[in-house]
């Protein structure tokens, strides 16, 4: 039998670049794709200085990991705030104790490795914004909390 084995140079990848309003924007590298492991998704991610790749947010199935690479950034945890910097290692589990937001506080980009458990269906929540994100590997939608619906509406 015959092993699969995925190599390549992370800057050899192919760029993703995602800006959103105001502070948001990252270029990433998909190194493992969804669906092309069962159980991970590898990237590196790339946040140029003052941006952050993605709101504050926890996932309810989903863990995560961080290598920085190169740069420094502010990490926002249910713990606080604190200042990241190359060679860190940061382990966000599920629930509400894995919440975390990476900001680019220097004038340099911040580049880190994210490493990511990959369940068939995740929930993320979105505590500023209230915000609630359905991910799988056939859906991706994210809902106000307040659109709650009763169960049996529709019928």
């Amino acid at each position: 039998m015959e092993s699969c084995i995925l190599q390549g140079k992370w800057d050899e990848l192919e760029v993703q670049h995602k800006t959103g309003p105001g502070e948001y924007e990252y270029y990433r590298r998909k190194f493992i794709k969804l669906g092309q492991a069962e159980q991970c998704v590898v990237s590196v991610y790339e946040i140029p200085p003052g941006k952050a790749a993605y709101p504050y947010h926890y996932h309810l199935k989903n863990e995560e990991v961080f290598f920085i690479l190169s740069g420094q950034g502010l990490l926002r945890t249910p713990e606080g705030e604190r200042q990241v910097r190359a060679g860190e290692l940061l382990f966000f589990p599920a629930q509400p104790e894995g919440a975390h937001k990476l900001t680019n506080t220097s004038g340099e980009p911040l580049v880190y490795l994210d490493f990511d458990t990959q369940n068939p269906l995740d929930v993320a929540l979105y505590p500023d914004s209230r915000k609630i994100g359905v991910w799988g590997r056939n859906v991706n939608q994210v809902f106000q909390e307040e659109d709650a619906v009763d169960y049996y509406a529709g019928e």
